[in-house]
């Protein structure tokens, strides 16, 4: 637990330099590009038709999602997973790119991945903000189970954070720990509910098994709050007590390892 408690003594010191960070890493990430920052709009709108149009008129036949129409169902599902896939990819690299900026500043290491994560959240932020105006016009207005949206923003950023504090470090002794991320995010994206409504294919057996994957609590949890009028952590509080274990268990191998590494990391790269 001492290691653990130190990351979040860390994190909390360097809370303000993080943000600012951020800021700077969304800037530098679409200098040259002649529309700026508006590509973090952009780009996934574009992934968001191709999907629909794929997925919903295509191989749905324009039929509903769990009671819903497909759009609306796509929308919050794929702005979460844009946030939680860009925020472990890129923080597992984390510390492998901007280890050299620890000798230019007096900035903890375990805070690499936390700047990056932070200016995808930034941008995650953007992009949901637009969704939940998007789904008014489907008929799904505010209600007082959007006061749980600051409680499943927080959920998501604990969990990408979590995983990218463990992968993070061992990207640093194992070169092949992104390829490998990699391709684990992209067998998550089809056995999470992002594009299709387990209910609706399989038989409840498998439908738990596939819920033991953290990814799914937060698909089900940002689709509660937003298009279901649903108070999840209520509802399924046996459900989100299991993804907080699932997050300390990632914190504390996180930070163990990260502590045991981090004085070795130079030498490893």
């Amino acid at each position: 637990m001492k290691d653990l408690i130190g990351i979040i003594k860390e994190q909390i010191a360097s809370f303000i330099m993080v943000q600012r960070l951020a800021i700077y890493q969304i800037r530098i990430d679409n200098t040259g590009n002649y529309l700026g920052s508006l590509w973090e709009i952009l780009n996934p709108a574009i992934q968001i038709f191709i999907y629909w149009f794929v997925f919903g008129q295509g191989i749905a036949g324009g039929r509903e999602v769990d009671g819903m129409a497909f759009l609306p169902y796509l929308l919050v599902g794929i702005s979460m997973w844009f946030f939680m896939n860009q925020g472990i990819l890129e923080g597992t690299k984390a510390i492998v790119n901007k280890i050299n900026m620890v000798a230019k500043m007096n900035f903890p290491l375990s805070a690499l991945p936390s700047y990056v994560l932070t200016a995808k959240f930034y941008a995650h932020i953007i992009l949901l903000s637009i969704v939940i105006i998007v789904i008014n016009f489907y008929g799904f207005h505010p209600t007082w189970s959007y006061l749980q949206i600051p409680i499943m923003m927080f959920s998501a950023y604990m969990f990408v954070f979590a995983a990218t504090l463990l992968f993070s470090t061992l990207a640093v002794l194992i070169q092949d720990i992104h390829m490998i991320v990699q391709s684990l995010m992209r067998i998550m994206f089809y056995l999470s509910p992002i594009l299709w409504d387990p209910k609706r294919f399989l038989p409840e057996s498998l439908q738990i098994l596939l819920k033991l994957n953290p990814i799914h609590y937060i698909a089900d949890f940002y689709r509660a709050a937003l298009l279901k009028d649903e108070w999840f952590i209520i509802t399924h509080w046996e459900y989100t007590l299991y993804f907080w274990f699932v997050v300390l268990v990632l914190l504390y191998l996180g930070s163990k390892a990260h502590m045991k590494f981090r004085n070795q990391f130079l030498d490893y790269l």
